[in-house]
């Protein structure tokens, strides 16, 4: 016991100094990492002043006070430079153009860098603190044309982004200036704080309070500095900009995880070590037990089998007694079940059309932009329609009852379902290959099932290339003897090729799909006298064909009719 208090101990000491050395090395090398962001960020603002002053787009405009264009080419700079925002003021202060168009026309004459940009010859930068709270940091240069001042060009530094960053980090982080005033830090109630005074306030729960957790006592850690009366190894450094100073505060606690595991290890070896003492010293007494343990063991073993056996007995009369009143009503459940699947699944794709356009039209109107909203209402009056006809379309499918066929243009039918997929293509990235003959390739069909079909069969090539880097999906329609479609994908194909058409079979995880899909779409195509064939490419990826009688001329076409 003593060996084991003294190795305990003594390991404990060196992990701690050890793990604490590491810790204090990764604290450094991310601060010098924040410092030379900061640093990177506000010297590439720092020339963007000067090059605006020199254009002569702006100058012109200034000079006949003509900004129709002003706004828009400082839009086409804002995404080149990075800036936060760009405003370009008149002599009396006046916003005559800006990225922000909530600030046109407002007049800026008493701030700072309005002030101090026409006093002085050369970029001038400027920190002051928002209402909120925050502080605004912006290069400003006024704009000099024939030896006459027309304006100053204000560029905002976004700051900002990096307290974002460092939020997510197990660190707290703050950036004082030259007056050791609190800028940026990842705690916004320490903003216009000195440090001393942030560190005494008690923070919300927040990346502060995951940072400092409970310290033990008996460690006896060096601690740099306290927050909430907890030990933390506090990091300073020096951004060579204006006096500005960078600090951070590390909690102890990956320390003592990474120490306790160590001393867990070596508390469970000594554990064994007085385990394996314990049991060469009962050995004869053990020996005695395991006779006596094997016997009432063989006891328990009979009891068991017994009570096994009764239990079953019983289980089989219960079961006998429900299953006389449970057949009927179980047929009727299936049935009922599958019905409910296959309409969840069919209205899946409408609705999640529905969701996009309804995000979409909102952000329309938000921007005062109603015409293009009523078209993506028209686009979900449209889907509403396709809902209705596919409800029908499944009850019909139900009854087995034959709906009055057209003529389908098989062109027009895939370019609708991929309309109908586009938000869903752009959102993965998945680039589409089509190739399309130059005549339509018309078919005897209804066009909502053939869409219908066309739709699961694009949803399963984009479910197929989930973890594919680069998803593709290639589209290939021919006119032949049959009127002829190929999807393929580049995912990890197919591994159960006989059950695939099966009702209810799906490799997906459950909450992704019923397994109806491709059991409907092989009965449409049937239904349509084709036929739905699956394979495996050659070199990756599924395919998928539909083989759909053609209708070669317009004779044939009008005969249809």
């Amino acid at each position: 016991m003593v060996v084991a208090v003294i190795t305990i101990a003594v390991t404990n000491r060196l992990l701690t100094d050890r793990f604490t050395e590491t810790t204090r090395n990764r604290a450094e090398l991310r601060l010098a990492l924040y410092s030379g962001n900061l640093l990177s960020e506000l010297r590439r603002n720092a020339i963007v002043p000067q090059l605006l002053a020199r254009d002569p787009t702006l100058i012109s405009a200034l000079a006949t006070r003509d900004y129709s264009l002003s706004t828009q080419r400082l839009i086409s700079f804002v995404e080149e430079i990075g800036a936060a925002s760009l405003m370009l003021l008149d002599r009396e202060g006046r916003t005559v153009a800006s990225t922000d168009r909530n600030k046109l026309g407002s007049n800026f004459r008493s701030e700072s860098y309005f002030v101090e940009a026409l006093r002085a010859n050369d970029t001038i930068f400027t920190a002051q603190r928002r209402e909120a709270g925050s502080y605004q940091f912006s290069y400003s240069r006024r704009i000099i044309d024939k030896g006459q001042t027309l304006g100053v060009i204000v560029v905002e530094v976004d700051l900002q982004k990096f307290e974002r960053a460092w939020a997510g980090i197990s660190d707290a982080v703050l950036v004082t200036n030259s007056e050791g005033v609190i800028m940026l830090a990842t705690e916004p109630r320490w903003r216009g704080l000195t440090e001393t005074e942030a560190l005494a306030q008690q923070p919300p729960e927040s990346a502060i309070q995951r940072a400092i957790q409970a310290t033990a006592d008996w460690t006896a850690l060096p601690a740099d500095a306290y927050l909430q009366g907890e030990a933390v190894i506090r990091m300073e450094g020096r951004i060579p900009f204006r006096g500005w100073r960078i600090a951070s505060f590390t909690a102890y606690t990956s320390v003592r995880e990474r120490v306790n595991g160590v001393l867990a290890l070596e508390i469970m070896g000594f554990a064994i070590l007085l385990a394996l003492a314990f049991y060469m010293a009962s050995r004869k007494n053990a020996v005695r037990l395991a006779l006596f343990q094997r016997e009432l063991a063989e006891l328990r073993l009979l009891n068991a089998r017994l009570q096994r056996e009764i239990a079953e007995r019983e289980k089989v009369q219960e079961t006998l007694a429900v299953a006389e009143q449970t057949l009927a009503q179980s047929s009727k459940l299936a049935a009922l079940g599958e019905m409910s699947a296959a309409v969840s699944h069919e209205l899946n794709q409408p609705l999640a059309a529905m969701k996009t356009y309804l995000a979409g039209a909102r952000l329309l109107l938000r921007r005062n932009r109603p015409e293009e909203a009523l078209s993506s209402f028209q686009r979900i009056d449209d889907l509403i329609e396709r809902m209705g006809a596919i409800t029908r379309q499944l009850k019909s499918y139900a009854r087995k009852s034959g709906d009055q066929l057209t003529p389908v243009n098989m062109s027009d039918a895939l370019a609708s379902a991929l309309s109908m997929m586009e938000p869903q293509l752009k959102q993965r990235r998945i680039r589409i290959t089509r190739a399309l003959p130059d005549r339509p390739v018309m078919v005897m069909g209804d066009r909502v099932r053939i869409e219908q079909v066309m739709i699961n069969l694009l949803r399963n090539a984009m479910d197929a290339t989930q973890a594919v880097a680069e998803p593709e999906i290639d589209i290939l329609l021919a006119a032949g003897e049959t009127a002829t479609l190929t999807v393929r994908d580049n995912g990890e194909g197919i591994k159960d090729l006989e059950n695939l058409f099966e009702p209810f079979y799906t490799t997906k995880k459950p909450g992704e799909g019923v397994g109806l899909g491709l059991a409907i779409s092989s009965g449409i195509v049937n239904d349509l006298g084709g036929r739905l064939t699956a394979r495996n490419a050659s070199d990756g990826g599924a395919v998928f064909e539909v083989q759909l009688p053609i209708l070669g001329n317009d004779n044939e076409i009008e005969a249809a009719e």
